[in-house]
């Protein structure tokens, strides 16, 4: 702010020395007075620029600790560029503003920040063409990428199921963690509301797990050209430009990344795969642990979190009993085992079989001819 005051100041000097004879004899205003205005207004532009400049850089920097390597390279080539083109003009500046230095200075300071940026703008954008001229570079980049690549969601990496499955070796190929999805974390673990800071503190504990227990790729391959969209958004995209697949639990996420070609393995789903075959007539042993919906209902769950409506169940709450399982029932949230309490089954059937015993010697058989 102090060099366009300065500036402004020269400019509103050499603006009132030429047009002294208009200002003093018919606009009756002391000289002193444009060279006031001229400083304000050199203040206010340096001050808006020095802001502008401040938020820009600081975006600037924030993203160039999860840029790619390449878009490191291609933002470097772009401020030298943009350098080349200031020394140009600031040589045709410093001659036509001879007499007045700080101007100048201020001029080739505003020239250089929008050639720098125009510069580093315009790298960015071709960046592929930039490495496509360097001889073999094409194939080095192909071969930075990860190779049927994992991509890890948010929900995924909270829910830490994903960790167990990493670590038992069936997830072929590198795990991939995006910044955006980081960066997500670490917006949850720093919320207010204590539930999500703790499901984020979570997350951010898990991956810290993984990253000692297998190898994890961080940031590597992020896209600066998606900046604003959604994460879900930047997860299709990523995966599409790294031909690779995204590991979640989000149901909206699966069905809008499958609808687009991108492979989807949902960790829901495994888990449903993986829960063991219950067919009807086996036997469970099972804690019913509350009432059910239905009269005299009550709800025990397995290991694997399957719930078990048993029939009649009311009474045994709190209690460890003998179930007969008699129907099974496939959900999008998962499986439903329908049973019976085996003593009252038992009971049932004793019954049956003395009512039955009762009716076949109490009925009077034929006689033989």
């Amino acid at each position: 702010m102090l060099l366009g005051a300065v500036a402004g100041w020269a400019l509103g000097g050499i603006y009132a020395t030429t047009q002294s004879e208009a200002i003093v004899k018919y606009a009756r205003l002391p000289l002193w007075l444009p060279q006031s205005l001229a400083c304000l207004f050199g203040v206010l532009v340096a001050f808006l620029f020095a802001i502008h400049a401040f938020n820009t850089l600081a975006r600037f920097a924030e993203s160039l600790e999860r840029m790619p390597p390449r878009d490191k390279i291609a933002s470097i080539v772009g401020v030298l560029i943009g350098l080349i083109f200031t020394g140009v003009v600031a040589l045709a500046i410093s001659s036509a503003l001879r007499a007045v230095p700080f101007a100048a200075i201020a001029f080739t300071l505003l020239a250089g920040y929008i050639f720098c940026y125009l510069g580093v703008v315009a790298m960015m954008g071709m960046k592929r063409e930039l490495f496509g001229m360097l001889p073999g570079a094409t194939d080095s980049l192909d071969d930075m990428r990860p190779q049927k690549c994992k991509i890890l969601d948010t929900n995924v990496i909270i829910d830490g199921r994903i960790a167990d499955v990493c670590r038992t070796g069936f997830v072929e190929g590198a795990i991939y963690v995006p910044g955006f999805v980081l960066d997500e974390l670490q917006h949850i673990a720093d919320s207010a509301d204590a539930l999500k800071r703790a499901r984020g503190r979570r997350g951010l504990d898990i991956l810290h797990q993984m990253q000692k227990d297998m190898k994890l790729v961080v940031r590597q391959f992020d896209l600066a050209d998606s900046e604003g969209d959604e994460v879900d958004l930047k997860l299709v995209k990523l995966a599409k430009q790294l031909n690779g697949s995204i590991i979640t639990n989000d149901y909206n996420l699966n069905k809008v990344a499958e609808l687009q070609g991108v492979q989807v393995l949902n960790i829901n789903e495994l888990a449903n795969a993986l829960k063991p075959v219950v067919l009807p007539g086996e036997e469970l042993t099972v804690t019913i642990i509350k009432e059910g919906r239905e009269l005299n209902q009550g709800i025990a769950y397995l290991d694997d979190g399957t719930m078990v409506v048993v029939e009649g169940a009311k009474r045994y709450i709190n209690t460890t009993i003998d179930v007969v399982v008699a129907s099974v029932l496939q959900t999008i949230a998962g499986k439903m085992i329908f049973a019976d309490v085996k003593m009252d089954r038992d009971e049932a059937d004793e019954a049956f079989g003395r009512t039955l015993r009762a009716y076949n010697s109490g009925r009077p058989r034929r006689k033989s001819p």
